[in-house]
């Protein structure tokens, strides 16, 4: 096998991404690679209605490379929809239109190689050895891109997976939820939208819901003009500069610029209690429980016992509930197939990677040998970079950084938002001394 310039380990839209930018560059071989036998974004979080919490111009190239043919709204035009859809005039794009626009790249694109599982990643001082179901593949370069496995609390994971079920299971789990009273616990998008769906009577009614998080309220995502600002080439450069302890503060003050429900979703949920309350005979299967962390929860056979302490007056309450449904997120998490590569990376806080300005793992290797991983850089690099606004910005960057030359023009305009003073506008230690 001829070695390559890049492989890819895994095929999410990140990788994806990456991989339409590379079918625009010239004298480059790669493979990308796939355990699943076809690309599929999310399927068991596919409900029906919920929607995109980005722009489809944030799409696999547009933000960088417009005229490229895998971009969203060359996909509409090649199903013969374009019009229908500017005419539906959605506030926002359902989901499912998102991801069939990515199977579709993922279809079409070459260089992608499904049903092939990477089992084991090696060095030999010279190229990265990957060593896969369907062979070796012999590479300079690496583009980490797997996604990250759910996140289950501690309290969770002894309990019985038949009733206890992260959402990413969520939508082949919730037709046994059928008049049960279930618990959704956490207070972001994924949990408003199970909420929203099964006070919606989806897959038959349950007997209850109760809504668990440890925010101060159900809030929505900030997605107002300034504070999107965070999710621009500008911001992001100067975020990577910054010292860990100034990001992890900045990161805290940020949350709800990429962590809070939509709010077409929250006000779904509201006026869904409202009809039960006020227009359903007072049937209201609803309870909304923010400021609950939960920190206990027992088993007996039959129901589940939550213990969640109250963080307005710090009393421990108890719940019973038939069901439980963890929207707790995912966490990094370096994967097994890089165990051989561990000693010699540089692990960040998170356990994981640390990673650089153009998305590179800091390792001993050679400088001219690059691990880029995607999706596993929010503490180095700032919260755009689980989401999918820049990811082809994300791409392109790494593209130029693979080739060692401008394949994309990233240089931006002036930021709206003057996040540092230049050089002409910075006080020098004489002058901060003598003002005191």
């Amino acid at each position: 096998m001829d070695k390559l310039d890049l492989v890819g380990i895994g095929i999410g839209p990140f990788n994806l991404s990456l991989a339409a930018q590379l079918d625009d560059v010239r004298d480059v071989k790669y493979a990308f690679l796939e355990q699943k036998a076809e690309f599929a974004w999310h399927p068991d979080m596919m409900l029906p209605g919920v929607e995109l919490q980005t722009s489809f111009l944030k799409d696999l190239v547009t933000l960088t490379n417009p005229t490229s043919k895998w971009s969203f709204l060359s996909y509409m035009v090649s199903q013969k929809r374009m019009l229908d859809f500017m005419n539906a005039d959605f506030a926002a794009v359902p989901r499912r239109e998102f991801a069939a626009y990515l199977k579709w790249v993922a279809d079409h694109l070459g260089g992608l190689v499904f049903n092939n599982a990477v089992r084991e990643v090696e060095f030999d001082g010279n190229d990265f050895q990957v060593r896969s179901d369907n062979g070796t593949y012999v590479a300079r370069n690496l583009a980490i891109g797997i996604g990250k496995p759910a996140f289950v609390p501690g309290w969770a994971r002894h309990l019985p997976v038949e009733k206890c079920f992260h959402t990413s299971q969520a939508k082949s789990r919730l037709p046994d939820l059928h008049g049960k009273r279930v618990a959704v616990i956490g207070g972001g998008q994924s949990g408003a939208e199970l909420v929203e769906y099964l006070l919606g009577g989806n897959d038959g009614n349950v007997e209850e819901v109760l809504w668990l998080s440890r925010r101060d309220n159900f809030e929505p995502l900030d997605d107002t003009p300034f504070v999107n600002e965070y999710f621009t080439p500008g911001y992001a450069d100067i975020f990577a500069r910054l010292h860990d302890s100034r990001k992890q503060e900045l990161m805290s003050r940020q949350k709800l610029a990429s962590d809070g429900a939509s709010l077409s979703t929250l006000k779904s949920i509201y006026q869904l209690i409202y009809r039960q309350r006020y227009l359903d005979e007072g049937n209201v299967i609803a309870r909304l429980l923010p400021q609950r962390e939960v920190f206990q929860v027992q088993h007996d056979g039959e129901d589940f016992r939550i213990a969640a302490r109250n963080g307005l007056n710090q009393d421990v309450e108890f719940f019973h509930v038939d069901a439980l449904i963890l929207a707790t997120g995912y966490e990094t998490a370096l994967p097994e197939f890089m165990a051989p590569l561990r000693p010699r990376l540089e692990e960040c806080v998170s356990g994981a990677y640390r990673l650089d300005a153009d998305f590179r793992a800091c390792w001993d290797g050679p400088a001219d040998r690059s691990i880029f991983v995607q999706n596993a850089g929010r503490i180095d690099l700032g919260i755009f970079e689980p989401q999918l606004s820049l990811m082809a910005w994300r791409s392109a960057k790494i593209v130029n950084a693979l080739m060692g030359q401008n394949v994309f023009d990233l240089d931006q305009n002036r930021p709206i938002v003057d996040w540092v003073a230049d050089g002409t506008h910075v006080a020098d230690g004489a002058v901060v001394q003598a003002w005191g």
